[in-house]
């Protein structure tokens, strides 16, 4: 969940279409648009040269992809998660850095979300606490401070003196998310033509039962309470205390925690940007190959960097329970492009649902490791790197391919699909990746990985305070002095120090 825009018209931001009509009209009104404009480009291009022509379609898709981001930003609700899904996907025959930068407003459906003002908020709360906000909390700051796509969230202080957070829904967005949800239908032209390896069908099956979750606030204090549980006292890791008594269906109030936010961080020097991220990746990649759970929305603005040194991580509305099969298909998929086995990384691929069996005479083997180790190979393979903003320069992928060669590129895309399973999954492994590179990390990403995808032992101290920590938690127990009576040195601030570039473990 991200700060609301500062420069936000609250007349403009509130306008939120809830009706039916309305949000269908936009979306009919978007598809019928990009397809005349469409059909003039390839009328167009019958007479261009081939290359004038690969420019004109991919114009025409940069200009549907900035559409999209202002139609579906307008709409939230699931109109508005469908985009952020799309900021996931390889978007077609599109030179690299044009990919990237509209990969980048694709993303800003997560990142630049303008707040609704809070007397379209107050009477939903009213209902919902059974009364005047005074009656729960002693002060209640009407400035929201941060705002996504299904609500946005305001400070707050209970009646006891507690400071908290009140996560609240927006006003409609439920009743507006069937509506999305069938006019998705509507958008597949669209897609298909910028992203056509993307199994959208797949796609909205899995985003309709995540976000009818996603609605219900309660569903997501149990979720976070959980996870609390998992880590609580852990050593370099931190999760919000729920207050379950003033939470319900469409409000979520829990405990404020103070932080450094994402971009203070990223300002950090090497130490502090290396010891936060390391953070960020066991998090995320520990609770999906030890505890079977992929949080679907990892996004910086969901953790905040608390000044003891420990990272606490925010809003888990979008979870999904990963099965022991699933979570093994992930595992042998990075095995394959650890041992660089073209072969057994195809059958893998196939097993687990990313190639269809009828596709899968059409996959080159080699292409599909070449492929697979350009977006695993940074956590599948072991190796001292430091991770860069942009991916394509990190890999050396070298000269922009000529036609023939995007065209061979497509084909083999396309002969790919998600698993709805492996939606989040794959989605959590992006942003964690697009992350650490905004943040510039080192450390041997593969051999943290390996932790938790093969039981390797721990590469770092973070790794061996953890390893501690789980190891040898016995319930009723205080897993903090556990930690520290192994290892009376590693404090946090300790921790801190100790994890330096290139540290041999």
């Amino acid at each position: 969940m991200s700060g609301p825009r500062d420069d936000q018209d609250d007349r403009e931001a509130g306008k939120l279409p809830t009706g039916r009509v309305a949000r269908t009209a936009r979306i009919g009104g978007l598809v019928a648009g990009q397809g005349l404009r469409w059909a003039g480009t390839r009328t167009a291009n019958r007479v261009r040269t081939p290359e004038r022509a690969d420019e004109a379609r991919s114009d025409r898709t940069a200009a549907a992809v900035q559409q999209l981001v202002a139609q579906l930003g307008q709409l939230r609700g699931a109109a508005m998660k469908i985009g952020q899904m799309l900021s996931m996907v390889d978007l077609d025959g599109l030179p690299e850095d044009q990919r990237d930068d509209l990969q980048r407003q694709l993303a800003a459906l997560r990142d630049d979300v303008p707040a609704v003002p809070f007397a379209k908020l107050e009477k939903l709360m009213t209902d919902e606490l059974g009364g005047p906000l005074s009656a729960t909390f002693r002060e209640f700051d009407e400035q929201a401070f941060a705002a996504a796509s299904i609500g946005q969230v305001h400070r707050a202080v209970t009646r006891d003196g507690a400071e908290v957070v009140v996560k609240v829904q927006y006003p409609g967005v439920a009743e507006a998310v069937d509506t999305d949800l069938r006019n998705g239908q509507l958008l597949i032209p669209i897609i298909r033509r910028i992203a056509p390896g993307l199994n959208f069908k797949a796609l909205a099956a899995e985003m309709r039962e995540r976000i009818g979750e996603e609605l219900d606030y309660e569903l997501e204090a149990q979720n976070q309470r959980r996870i609390e549980r998992l880590v609580r006292d852990h050593p370099f890791i931190r999760v919000p205390h729920v207050h379950t008594d003033l939470s319900t269906r469409r409000v979520l109030v829990s405990e404020y925690v103070e932080g450094e936010r994402f971009e203070e961080v990223r300002r950090a020097d090497e130490p502090t940007r290396d010891h936060y991220a390391e953070v960020v990746f066991r998090f995320f990649f520990g609770l999906l190959y030890r505890d079977g759970i992929a949080l679907g929305d990892p996004h910086p603005g969901n953790y905040l960097r608390c000044a003891d040194g420990r990272v606490c991580f925010l809003d888990f509305g979008l979870l999904r329970d990963v099965s022991p099969e699933r979570i093994a298909r992930e595992r042998a998929i990075a095995a394959a492009v650890r041992e660089d086995d073209a072969d057994r990384l195809k059958r893998t691929l196939i097993d687990g649902g990313y190639v269809p069996t009828s596709r899968a005479d059409a996959v080159d083997a080699d292409w599909a490791l070449r492929m697979m180790r350009m977006t695993t190979g940074w956590y599948a393979r072991p190796g001292v790197r430091r991770l860069a903003p942009d991916r394509a320069r990190e890999h050396g992928r070298g000269e922009r391919p000529d036609r023939e060669q995007r065209a061979a590129i497509r084909d083999q895309v396309n002969q790919f699909e998600i698993p709805p399973e492996a939606i989040l999954v794959r989605r959590m492994h992006g942003i964690v990746a697009v992350v650490l590179g905004q943040l510039r990390a080192e450390a041997d990403w593969g051999g943290i990985a390996a932790e938790y995808l093969d039981g390797a032992a721990p590469v770092t101290p973070l790794g061996e305070a953890e390893a501690a920590f789980f190891d040898e938690r016995r319930p009723g127990g205080d897993p903090r002095s556990l930690v520290e009576n192994d290892f009376p040195d590693l404090t946090l601030p300790a921790l801190h120090e100790m994890h330096r570039p290139g540290r041999e473990s």
